[in-house]
């Protein structure tokens, strides 16, 4: 099957006993045993669920994996795979990850013993020099948050695996329409699917996928053991969105490009950063590696704190908003929103400083879209 087709039907047809076409949500907390010992698959909603196995199946097939879990929320889904490893790991981050994953990383580096060492992956003769005995994964977040930087997944995959460490890739931004880290060597992906999967910003979730038998075995008893698995009504919930995502990323990538190009020749704009644009650094990279360019544009406004607060309240159709991903535009300041809770220091050296503003391209009419973003940057 092709991806659209997977999007619809893997893994939905749960119902034995009346074939509805759609998957039944099954709210409940406990299954009934058929004897001692045996039952239909299922015991307690903690450990697995025909609704959330749904799901999983779903996205499984969407990033090329044999084994997904969903999770509470992409921060849970990033803390159960945080414990993959113990204390006295190191792990190499991408250096302008998301705020929410900074301070998780930095939390368990304080609490628990993690070595955190962050690397512009750009560099991959900083990630090979900065690899030790003790490393045993490497964290890839590409298109990175909010600075939509482009790393080279299959290479980087590479380094890890040649010093015996894991790759993880984290796919929010894209989705497996736009890019599938698993087909390029990556062994663990990981989402928020609050984001794009689900789509309608009406349900907080996870996911966790791997495609190795060791990994899955330890994935199902990570979930099970820390109770992060999702709830059975927001498995259905993002199971319905996953339905018209592929037909959804199109129309955000179309507004996307659109608006990315329009504020290029703006004079207020001082720099957009949109992996469309031939004018980004990996532009080629994000051709060679993603199907798509996704909905997520960043740009720099051209004045102080005063004007980008005046583009941040005067827009019409973009909602001042955490969070990305819904069919709707939000428009967000990364510095004292998503990357507040980031060290200070190394958010002021990666760049995410008080003149960048973060778009979620939603699929609203195009011109709407420009129209709203050209008036709140009239100076």
């Amino acid at each position: 099957m092709q991806l659209q087709t997977k999007t619809i039907h893997a893994g939905v047809n749960k119902d034995s006993a009346y074939n509805s076409i759609i998957t039944p949500i099954y709210q409940t907390s406990t299954f009934r045993f058929e004897d001692i010992g045996t039952t239909k698959g299922y015991d307690y909603t903690r450990t697995g669920n025909p609704t959330r196995t749904a799901l999983e199946e779903n996205i499984a097939a969407l990033e090329g994996g044999t084994c997904a879990r969903v999770i509470a929320s992409g921060m849970a889904a990033i803390t159960v795979t945080l414990h993959f490893f113990k204390s006295g790991d190191n792990i190499i981050c991408t250096n302008d990850c998301y705020g929410g994953t900074e301070r998780l990383l930095r939390l368990y580096s304080e609490t628990f013993g993690f070595e955190i060492t962050y690397v512009d992956m750009k560099d991959h003769e900083a990630i090979q020099k900065a690899i030790q005995p003790k490393t045993k994964a490497i964290w890839i977040e590409t298109p990175s948050n909010p600075l939509l930087n482009i790393y080279d997944i299959k290479a980087i995959c590479e380094i890890a695996h040649n010093n015996n460490a894991l790759a993880i890739v984290d796919n929010t931004f894209l989705s497996p329409v736009n890019q599938r880290p698993l087909e390029l060597g990556a062994d663990i992906v990981v989402h928020s699917t609050t984001k794009y999967l689900n789509g309608h910003s009406d349900v907080v979730g996870g996911a966790i996928v791997v495609n190795q038998p060791q990994l899955a075995e330890k994935l199902h008893y990570l979930v099970n053991a820390l109770g992060q698995g999702e709830a059975p009504f927001d498995a259905w919930l993002v199971l319905r969105g996953i339905k018209t995502l592929v037909p959804r990323m199109k129309a955000h990538e179309v507004n996307a490009n659109a608006v990315a190009r329009s504020l290029a020749k703006n004079k207020n704009v001082l720099k957009v950063n949109y992996p469309g644009l031939e004018t980004h650094p990996q532009h080629e990279l994000a051709k060679k590696q993603q199907f798509g360019f996704g909905g997520m544009i960043s740009f720099e406004v051209n004045g102080d704190i005063g004007k980008v607060n005046k583009v941040l309240t005067s827009t019409k159709i973009f909602s001042l908003a955490e969070s990305l991903g819904g069919i709707e535009s939000l428009i967000c300041h990364p510095a004292t929103m998503t990357h507040a809770s980031m060290d200070p220091a190394l958010k002021a050296k990666v760049g995410i400083n008080e003149r960048l503003i973060r778009l979620s391209v939603g699929i609203e009419d195009t011109n709407d879209l420009i129209q709203d973003l050209e008036q709140a940057l009239l100076f």
